[in-house]
């Protein structure tokens, strides 16, 4: 992928365990299930991230359906 203004990158994402959670919305609401993973799921699950960057999965975009319509998955790598 060559170099963008959006920090994306072409990279291999290594397997293993992930939590998961599905954000509904705009993205520019991502954040909101960013920290829940971080600040409420993982202290209470009692598992231990592995090092890894948070990565998404995008289920539909913004040119298919509307804003309030957009469906992101976002994994939380774990050890």
């Amino acid at each position: 992928m060559p170099e963008n203004s959006f920090g994306v990158v072409n990279g291999e994402i290594p397997g293993g365990r992930c939590a998961v959670v599905r954000h509904h919305g705009s993205l520019d609401t991502l954040a909101q299930s960013i920290w829940f993973l971080y600040r409420d799921w993982l202290p209470a699950s009692g598992e231990s991230l592995r090092d890894f960057p948070v990565f998404f999965r995008y289920l539909t975009f913004v040119h298919e359906v509307g804003e309030h319509e957009l469906q992101t998955d976002v994994y939380l790598p774990l050890k």
